[in-house]
């Protein structure tokens, strides 16, 4: 069989969640079969962008000014790259334009997968486009894929003759290295207490500046905590300025992005997600694969609570709330491994399988 690449649509291949979820794909598809290239619509160096390229794969940078330029300028690369016959976006509304270019250029197979559940607060003309990329995308998908329920209603308004392709990781590994990390907090950053992180990029939807309420009110309580902020994203400085502001520097630690996320998770208290909206976040996954308690905002889809008794969700209304459940227990409940491995892999969440799914999904188009 020949060499079948597939081209995947991202913004930038950084450690974020749908680029993760891709990733652990990518490392478990036989890549003598299938290769994998990214196109990416920036020329900065990304987090994965390094392993990509070990593992064979290509980056193409596409510039532009705007979308409509955007979508110009793929149209016109694919045009000019017969071999890709299957072009794979994962940018939710805006796989409109490039399935839409795709489309132009005469690729036969278009895949539009959705990661989200919510566009968040829309204004008129947001949601007249809104209206515009949910029809185009029905239309010029020829194959459609979901990380949920949720995701395949937001995107495609219907779960039916959808691919429910859960965000999965890979269960055997992660089980594995978090037994041997369970005092690496402690051992790396000497902090005793309660340790507390969130994992993700640092921007307005995943509402860091209630997580410093929360460390406030921690700290007010005289509660001995470390706060853990695992990313980056254009509001860093801001947070820091307030974190300063507050007089929390003690208390909250900004660690940037990491590789050592297992060993973080394993070593944590609890992981706190107050989110906006999310889609199906595959730190969620991540952070239920290790055994670890997750403070979730209401405002996240449900679907992420894998039934490990490991995900509380609680509202945005009251900070004291979070934080009567962050004190009420500082112990891990750590769940039996061998069950833990059982429940992920039965609902989907293994990367090793759902990656032999998509190899077969390509191989049949």
């Amino acid at each position: 069989m020949a060499l079948q690449r597939v081209l995947q649509v991202v913004g930038k291949m950084d450690r974020a969640g749908a680029e993760t979820m891709l990733m652990n794909l990518y490392r478990n598809i036989d890549h003598s079969q299938i290769q994998f290239d990214f196109v990416t619509f920036t020329d900065q160096k990304a987090d994965y962008d390094a392993e990509i390229i070990e593992l064979g794969g290509r980056i193409i940078p596409i510039l532009a000014n705007n979308p409509i330029e955007r979508m110009l300028k793929l149209q016109r690369f694919l045009k000019q790259s017969p071999e890709y016959n299957i072009v794979h976006a994962h940018m939710s509304l805006s796989n409109a334009f490039h399935l839409l270019a795709a489309k132009g250029a005469g690729v036969k197979h278009r895949i539009s997968h959705s990661h989200n559940t919510s566009n968040g607060q829309s204004s008129v003309v947001k949601k007249l486009y809104e209206k515009w990329a949910y029809i185009t995308n029905k239309r010029m998908a020829t194959y459609k894929i979901a990380c949920g329920k949720l995701a395949a209603q937001y995107l495609f308004g219907t779960t039916k003759n959808i691919l429910i392709l859960p965000n999965a990781v890979d269960v055997d590994t992660m089980i594995t290295k978090a037994g041997h990390s369970r005092d690496y907090l402690s051992k790396t950053f000497k902090d005793d207490g309660l340790k507390i992180i969130q994992v993700g990029r640092l921007n307005e939807v995943k509402n860091h500046q209630f997580s410093l309420q929360v460390a406030e009110e921690l700290k007010k309580r005289n509660i001995d905590f470390t706060m853990y902020f695992v990313g980056q994203g254009p509001l860093e400085e801001s947070l820091k300025a307030t974190v300063d502001d507050k007089k929390l520097t003690d208390q909250v630690k900004f660690l940037g992005v990491r590789s050592d996320i297992t060993e973080i998770m394993a070593s944590s208290d609890y992981m706190i997600m107050p989110s906006l909206h999310e889609g199906f976040p595959v730190v969620l996954v991540e952070s239920q694969a290790t055994g670890l308690n997750a403070l979730v905002s209401d405002q996240v889809s449900k679907e992420v609570d894998l039934g490990l008794e490991l995900v509380k969700f609680l509202s945005l209304n009251s900070v004291e709330n979070w934080v009567e459940h962050l004190i009420s227990s500082k112990e891990h409940r750590y769940h039996n491994e061998t069950h833990i491995a059982k429940s992920l892999k039965s609902q989907g969440f293994d990367a090793a399988t759902n990656a032999q799914k998509l190899s077969q999904i390509y191989k049949s188009l």
